[in-house]
Order: C-alpha cells, then sequence, then structure tokens
C-alpha cells in the first residue's frame, strides 16, 4: 500500500536532517581535526625554533642547521626558518671571527716575543680552518724573515765571538758564510775585515818574533844583555807559542839572579824585599795574594795572563805597586785585579799603579779594579804593550799629572766604567793599535794642557758616548784611527788642541755626528778625515761647547 504523498515527504526531510546532520558533524570533526593538525604543527615548530636557538647558543651548528631546516620542511617558506638560518651564519661568521681574532693575536704576541715556533703553530691553526686568511698568512712570512733574522743574529754573534777570542781564520770563515748568503750585511763585512786585519798582523808578528829571535840568538854571550832580553820579551809577546824563544829567553836571563816562587821564596812579596836592580823573579802558575810594592828595577815574570794572578781586597790598595825607585822594572805574564769591587765612598785603587817609577808591562791583564786598571801618577812612566784593561771601576788605563807619561801599544780596554784611556792635568801619552770597545764613555779622552798626545792606529767601537774626545794637548799627531758605531759620536775635537794634525781619520756608523770641531777650528784643516753613515749628520763645525766639559775620573786615593 503506498503511503500517502505527506509521509513521503516527512521521510524525505527526516533522511535530510539526518545526512545535514552528519554532515555538519563531520564537518565538525574534520575542523578540530585540522585544528589538532595546525596545533600539532605550530608546537612542532615552536619545539625546533626553541631547539634550534639552543644549538645556536653553543655555537652547535650543524643540529642548529637541521632544527632550521625541518621547520623550512614544515612551513615552506617560514619567516622563523629564515630568521633560524640568518642567525647561524651570523654566529658562525662570529665564531669565525673570534677564532681568527684569537688565534692571529696570540700568534702576534708570541712573534713579538721572540717565540717563533708558537707564533708559527698559531697562525697554522688559522689557516688549517680558514685557508683565504690573509693576515695569518702574513703572520706567517714575518715569522719567516724573523727566523731568518735570528739566524743572521746568531751567525753574527758567533762570529763576533770567534774574534774576541782571536780565531781570526774561523772568524774569517764565519763571516764569509754570512756575506755569501746577504753581501750586504755590514756587520759581517766588519768583522771579516777586522779579523783579516788581526790575520795578517798576526802573520807579521810571527815573522817580526822570528827577527828579534835571530837578533837575539846572534847576541848571546853567555852575559847579561838587556837588549837581548828585551828583543826577547817583545818575542815573545808576539809569538807566545813559539817554543824556541821560550827556551832561547830562559837561558839568557839565567845570566842574572833569578828567584823562583815558590822555590826560592814563598811568596812574591818575600822575593821582592830581597830584590835588586836587575833580578829576575818567576812566578809559578797561580792566584797570590797582594798588594805587591816594587822597588827596584826587577824583571818580575808570570807564566801568563791567564795563569798567574795578583788580587788583593779593594780596601787594602792596589795589587801592585811600582814605587819611586823601580826605574825601569818589567812585568809579565800576570794579570792584576781585586779580589771584589768597592764602591761606598771609601778610597779606590787602582789594580796596578806606577808612583813616580818607571815599568814596562807586557801581556799583562787589568781587571775588577774598583779604580783605574792602571794608573801612572806623579810623574811615573809606564808602558803597556799587549795588555786587556776590562772591567775597571774607573778608567781601563789612566795617566794623571804634569810629566807623567803612558804609552800603550797593541791592547785592549773593554767595558770600563768610565773612558778606555785616559790622560789629563798635563800628562803625555803615545797610544797605537788599541782597541777600546764598549765602555761607559768615550774610547780615548786625552786633555793633556801643554803636553803631547801620539794617538794612532786605535779601534774606537761601540763606546756609550765618543770614539775619542779630544780636549787639549801642545803637540802630537791623531791619525788612522776608527770611530765606529759610538752612541753620541765619532770624533770630538776641542780648541785647545788646534796645534795636533788630526788627518786620515775614519767615523763611520756612529749614532751621532762623525767630526765635532769646536768653535774657531777650520773645516777645511780636517777635511781628510772620512765620516760615513753616521746619524744625523756627518760633521759639525763651529761647535759651541763652552759649557760642555768632560770631568776626568779622580786620581786614586781621591
Amino acid at each position: 500500500e503506498e503511503s500517502p504523498p505527506h509521509r513521503r515527504s516527512l521521510a524525505w526531510a527526516v533522511w535530510l536532517l539526518v545526512f545535514l546532520l552528519g554532515a555538519a558533524g563531520g564537518g565538525v570533526l574534520y575542523y578540530k581535526n585540522e585544528q589538532e593538525k595546525t596545533r600539532q604543527l605550530e608546537a612542532r615548530i615552536a619545539f625546533l625554533e626553541r631547539e634550534g636557538a639552543i644549538f645556536i647558543e653553543n655555537r652547535r651548528w650543524p643540529e642548529a642547521a637541521r632544527s632550521f631546516a625541518e621547520i623550512e620542511a614544515l612551513a615552506p617558506g617560514s619567516e622563523r626558518a629564515l630568521l633560524g638560518r640568518r642567525s647561524i651564519e651570523a654566529g658562525m661568521k662570529e665564531e669565525q671571527n673570534q677564532f681568527i681574532g684569537y688565534w692571529t693575536g696570540q700568534a702576534i704576541a708570541e712573534l713579538d716575543a721572540g717565540r717563533l715556533d708558537e707564533a708559527d703553530a698559531a697562525a697554522r691553526r688559522v689557516l688549517e680552518k680558514f685557508p683565504a686568511e690573509e693576515e695569518a698568512a702574513l703572520i706567517l712570512e714575518r715569522v719567516a724573515k724573523a727566523r731568518e733574522g735570528f739566524s743572521r743574529a746568531r751567525a753574527v754573534a758567533a762570529a763576533r765571538r770567534l774574534l774576541d777570542e782571536r780565531q781570526w781564520e774561523t772568524a774569517i770563515s764565519a763571516a764569509r758564510r754570512i756575506l755569501d748568503t746577504d753581501p750586504a750585511d755590514r756587520d759581517a763585512a766588519t768583522i771579516l775585515a777586522d779579523a783579516t786585519a788581526a790575520l795578517d798582523k798576526m802573520k807579521a808578528d810571527q815573522a817580526r818574533a822570528a827577527e828579534l829571535f835571530q837578533q837575539a840568538t846572534a847576541r848571546d854571550r853567555g852575559e847579561f844583555d838587556e837588549q837581548a832580553l828585551d828583543w826577547l820579551r817583545e818575542a815573545a809577546s808576539l809569538a807566545p807559542d813559539h817554543p824556541e824563544i821560550k827556551v832561547l829567553y830562559e837561558k839568557m836571563a839565567s845570566y842574572t839572579r833569578t828567584f823562583r816562587v815558590p822555590g826560592d821564596f814563598a811568596t812574591p812579596a818575600e822575593a821582592l824585599a830581597a830584590a835588586r836592580d836587575r833580578d829576575r823573579i818567576v812566578l809559578a802558575e797561580q792566584t797570590w795574594k797582594g798588594p805587591l810594592v816594587v822597588n827596584a828595577a826587577v824583571d818580575l815574570q808570570g807564566a801568563g795572563s791567564d795563569k798567574t794572578v795578583v788580587e788583593c781586597p779593594p780596601a787594602e790598595g792596589c795589587a801592585i805597586t811600582i814605587g819611586p825607585d823601580a826605574k825601569g822594572a818589567r812585568v809579565s805574564g800576570i794579570a792584576f785585579r781585586h779580589e771584589s769591587f768597592l764602591a761606598d765612598g771609601r778610597e779606590r785603587f787602582a789594580a796596578a799603579l806606577v808612583r813616580g817609577g818607571g815599568a814596562t808591562f807586557l801581556d799583562c791583564r787589568f781587571s775588577d779594579a774598583s779604580g783605574h786598571g792602571l794608573a801612572v801618577i806623579e810623574g811615573g812612566e809606564a808602558v803597556a804593550n799587549r795588555c786587556r784593561f776590562v772591567d775597571n771601576g774607573w778608567n781601563g788605563a789612566a795617566a794623571i799629572g804634569a810629566g807623567t807619561r803612558l804609552e800603550v801599544r797593541d791592547s785592549e780596554s773593554l767595558s770600563n766604567f768610565e773612558h778606555g784611556i785616559e790622560s789629563w792635568d798635563g800628562a803625555s801619552v803615545t797610544l797605537v793599535n788599541n782597541r777600546c770597545e764598549n765602555n761607559s764613555r768615550n774610547g780615548i779622552h786625552a786633555d793633556n794642557r801643554a803636553a803631547a798626545a801620539v794617538i794612532e792606529g786605535n779601534q774606537l767601537l761601540g763606546n756609550r758616548e765618543f770614539g775619542l774626545v779630544l780636549g787639549s794637548a801642545g803637540s802630537g799627531k791623531i791619525s788612522g784611527n776608527t770611530a765606529r758605531a759610538n752612541l753620541l759620536g765619532g770624533f770630538v775635537i776641542r780648541a785647545a788642541a788646534a796645534a795636533l794634525a788630526v788627518t786620515g781619520n775614519q767615523a763611520t756608523d756612529n749614532r751621532g755626528p762623525g767630526l765635532v770641531l769646536e768653535k774657531g777650528l777650520p773645516a777645511e784643516a780636517y777635511s781628510s778625515n772620512t765620516c760615513t753613515r753616521n746619524t744625523p749628520t756627518q760633521v759639525v763645525t763651529d761647535a759651541d761647547l763652552s759649557s760642555v766639559s768632560v770631568p776626568p775620573a779622580k786620581k786614586p786615593g781621591e
């Protein structure tokens, strides 16, 4: 039986309602599901963003990159992914800059401190991570240059040491090796020139020693001969390793009375007390106690200045004093020194003193004195040949007062606290072929008033004031001297020394003018002297030195 039309319509309406309700419910469920997905997506993105930020903070760049890459995958074009990648790039750049800054700074600090291996390692750490980093590459270049410089400095120092030790041929070879690498190296060229000149001089000395030996041999008549002994002493100083010279000297010296210490006497003082003119006193190889006083023209011999030493406490006086009655004493092969340095205001004695007498010193060393190394006073006369004056509290050698005379030849005056050699107050000097180096004031200072000054062929090197200051002299000559690398300059000539010829001297590489002429001295009279590479100028003329004085060191006992 068919339903009535209104019942069919109602059924359709019910079904439609059910369908609509179902559709609405499904839509609600779908919407809620989509909302949940969106919430979960946002939560995941927020988590990844926080995670990425933590990784960035801890500089874990790969993990941070993965976090923000996942955000990009979940939300293509996400602003947060873009900002995250930018943060990673900025952090990595900052870390790179910090890494480069730290290690390049470390490399520079190590380089400045001279630690080249550490500087090299620090620069290479940068280049291992950032091969294109220019500053690190430049640091490596500086390290390489510094190594070359250090190597060169060590080579020059070694060559200088050989020069100081008088190993001439080895010093020449060392200097030539440096010049093979850098032909323009001034220090090596200077060492080569000095060592070559010294070697030539040694050969000339040996030839002269052989000549003197032959002359002395011809005069051997079995009797005392002072001239022959003088020749043999000179020959022994020129060729100290020549055995025949020593044998002949011992033979001819035995023609006079000889005292041996120890043996004939227990101490040098006892032997000197018993000695008379022309006696010979031979001191064995050891350190002897002073002070010693010489009052006769004796021949006092040691085994060599590196083997026989006479010393005394600085407050007790000079290690040796040549008295007024010792006219013509001879001293050879002995070192004179103080046991310690005394600088407390009390009297500062010399290591050796010539007071009114006369003495010749050969192959002696004067060192570590509270006062001068060798002092000549009260009209005394001293000759020093092939001696060394080193590390003394005042001058290496000093001549003081009218009538006093000092002659120094072929000697060295090094690292003294005042001048290398000084004369003043009317003393006269003859200074030939000496080396005055690294003294705290001038290499040579001569203020002789009317007395003579002959200063020839000296090397005046690296002194803290000038190479030579000529204050006054009545006669003499200044020629063939070299002043090099002195702190204040080369040569200073004052008007009171105008009578002296100053010719053929050379001033080079001084950190002051090569030649200073006091006002009133004509520059043309000094034109034969050579000045090169001095700073800031070569020659200063018309210098006003009226307010400049070079006070002499005190006399012994002042």
